[in-house]
This record gives structure tokens, sequence and C-alpha cells, in this order.
């Protein structure tokens, strides 16, 4: 067939121009938000289209068949820019190149089948070998796209098969006009195939805008887990006391000044003759003592007990869910094993300290450390009338 006939409709190549333009936005300004290098090719591979729609114009509006063979390497182009895109997948970077090289070294061979194709038989011929080639991109890159749990996704990767089911049925039927010889008939039919195509695509760069904003609000979301879990990191590093790695005062605090409320045993204690430890030792040494008493109190509680160290040497613990008693001779077994506190360079220091209970089950936390505090004191004082002041400071052993 003649391609100047009349009867070869020159609208779907405006159509193709129109909708390649369009598509190459689309795909390239997703690649400049993203730069993922799957659109970035699937935007270069519409220019490719752009040009091949031009060519075609040109070729069946002037009837001269030297444009057929640019017209053929664009279009093949066009194939091989989308497998290149099915390559890279979704990364930032092109990962294999040798089968598009293999593509593009093959390009003069094809071009020279397209041409003889053309110049022996008829364009329906070429339009049925081209749907063939398509529908084998598109189903391709249906298949090495991974499989993502958003709606764009999974509309993006139906439209590919979609459109690969329609290049077939293209091929088909295009065949069987190629060899029924109704050329008036493969026009008007490729007239209609642009339009539903032009459709096809227009759902596939939707989607992909779609996959797009899906990822970036799945980026967003990562991003806020991500801040949240710094904001309790440096949250709990302000609450944490940085000598004894206990909590400290102001975790303390709004702990007692919180909503939540508390079920459990309070106990509040005090190092014994700590200020002459300190006058005697010295604050490194005094340091040392408090860092380990630390380390004991957080080794001797329960993963749900709190411990904080409300001022100098002064501690908290809160025994979650705990019975008086039970709370009591804990502390007690830690009062004990501070006997045998060992100091570098100075060997044994028996350190002791006073300490007080308090149950705040059904009542205020405040009232409950207040009570166990005043119980400290009063143990303190009871000490220190039965052994002179300053006796736990004694020489080291």
């Amino acid at each position: 067939m003649d391609p100047s006939s009349p009867v070869a409709d020159l609208t779907a190549f405006f159509i193709q121009e129109i909708g390649a333009l369009l598509f190459g936005i689309v795909f390239l300004f997703l690649y400049r938000q993203s730069r993922v290098v799957y659109f970035g090719l699937w935007a270069i591979a519409w220019v490719l289209r752009f040009v091949a729609a031009a060519l075609g114009y040109e070729l069946l509006r002037s009837g001269q068949w030297g444009y057929l063979a640019p017209y053929a390497v664009f279009e093949f182009a066009f194939a091989i820019v989308l497998i290149a895109a099915a390559r890279a997948g979704f990364s930032s970077s092109m990962r294999d190149w040798r089968t598009v090289l293999r593509l593009i070294a093959i390009l003069p061979i094809f071009v020279a089948l397209v041409y003889a194709l053309g110049w022996y038989s008829r364009l329906e011929a070429y339009h049925a070998s081209h749907a063939l080639v398509l529908c084998f991109v598109y189903f391709y890159n249906f298949l090495t796209l991974r499989k993502n749990a958003g709606v764009g996704a999974r509309v993006f990767r139906f439209s590919l098969v979609v459109l690969a089911a329609a290049f077939l049925e293209h091929a088909v039927i295009l065949l069987y006009l190629y060899n029924s010889g109704s050329a008036p008939a493969w026009a008007r039919y490729l007239h209609h195939e642009t339009y539903y195509d032009f459709a096809l695509h227009c759902v596939l760069a939707f989607a992909a805008m779609a996959m797009w904003s899906e990822s970036q609000i799945d980026r967003i979301g990562d991003l806020t887990r991500e801040l949240d879990h710094l904001r309790r990191e440096v949250q709990h590093s302000l609450d944490l006391d940085r000598l004894t790695g206990l909590f400290n005062q102001s975790a303390l605090a709004a702990r007692v000044e919180g909503q939540n409320g508390f079920d459990g045993v309070v106990a509040v204690c005090d190092m014994d003759n700590f200020k002459e430890i300190n006058d005697r030792y010295g604050h490194l040494v005094g340091d040392e003592i408090l860092r380990n008493v630390g380390h004991l109190l957080r080794a001797s509680i329960r993963l749900e007990d709190e411990a904080f160290r409300w001022g100098g040497d002064e501690f908290v613990v809160l025994f979650h869910n705990q019975q008086t008693t039970i709370a009591a001779r804990r502390m007690a077994e830690i009062d004990a094993r501070l006997h045998e506190f060992r100091v570098r360079g100075f060997g044994v220091l028996p350190i002791s300290f006073s300490w007080g209970t308090a149950d705040a089950q059904g009542r205020p936390l405040r009232e409950a450390l207040d009570e166990a505090d005043q119980a400290m004191y009063t143990l303190k004082r009871s000490r220190a009338a039965e052994s002179p002041a300053g006796q736990r400071a004694t020489s080291p052993q």
C-alpha cells in the first residue's frame, strides 16, 4: 500500500505526539523528584517515541520511504530504553547494561529488516511486528518490577499487563488485515487503536504518579518513626543521671506530677556519713561510690521497677506491683552488699545507707514518697544515736 494513500489517517500520529510529550513530562517530573532511574528511562523513551511519531507522520504525509528507516530506529530505541528501565528497576543506578548493549548492537540488522518489510510488503505488516515488540516490552516490565503493596504500584503493573494484551491484540488484527488485503480497514483500525492506547497510557502515567506519591508517604512515615525514636532517645538521655546511669531528679518530678497512677512500694535511701567519706578520700572516690551504688541498684531491681538519683547521695526506687515486706527485704539485701564495697586503691570501705519504704496503693505518689522519706530519716537518726558520728567512715582494711 502506498503510504500517501488518503485512507491513511494522520490524526493517529498527532495523538501519539501529544501523548508522548505529555507522558515524557510526567516521567521527567517523577525522575527529578525521586532520582529513580526507572522513571528517567521512561522519560527518555517517550522523547524517542515523540520523534518517532513525527517521522511516522512525515512518512504517511509525504509518501517518501526514506522516512521509514529513521522511524523504525526511534521506535526500536523506544523499546530498548523500556527494556533498560525494566533491568534497572526502582534503583538509583543502572546495574546491568549488557542486555541493552546487545540490543543496540542488533539495531542495524533490525532497521534493515524493517526497511525490507516496508518496501516489499505493506505498512500493516510493519505495524503488526511493531505491536509484537511492544507487547513483549510491556510484559517484560510487568515481570521484572517487584510487587509493591501500594494501590498505585498495583495499578501500574496491571496497566502494563493490559497494554501488553492490547498490543498483542493489535498484532493479531493487523496480521489478519494484512493477509486479507484490507488496506482501508487497517488504517481505520490504527486510528481507533491510537485512542485507547492513549487512554491506557494515561492510566499508566497517573498510576506512576500515585506510586511515587505512595513512596513519598511511606518515606515520610519512616522519617516520622525515626524522629520519634530519636526524640525518645534524647528524652531518655535527658532523664538520665550521667554519673549513676539512673533516672535523674527531673524524671522523678515528672513521674510524681504525671497523671499515671502508681501501684507498688516507694523506697527512699540515703548514704550514711557520705560527706565524711568525700572529705576524707576525695570527691573522685565519692563519685566512684555513687556510680557503683547506681549500678548496684539497677542490678538489684526488676526490669519494670524504676530507680532515681534524687539528688546528692539520695536515691528513690519504685517497686511496681510489689508488697512492702518484699521491697524492704530487697533494700536490706542491697544495704548488706554495700558493706563489702571496694574502692580501687583503698580496699574495702564498709559503706551503708539508711532507707525507708511506703506503700503507694490507692493514694498519690507524692504522699508515699514523703512517707518513705520520713521513714528513711527516722532510721538515719536512730543509727546516728547508736553510733558515733562518722563511725562508718573508717580506715581502709
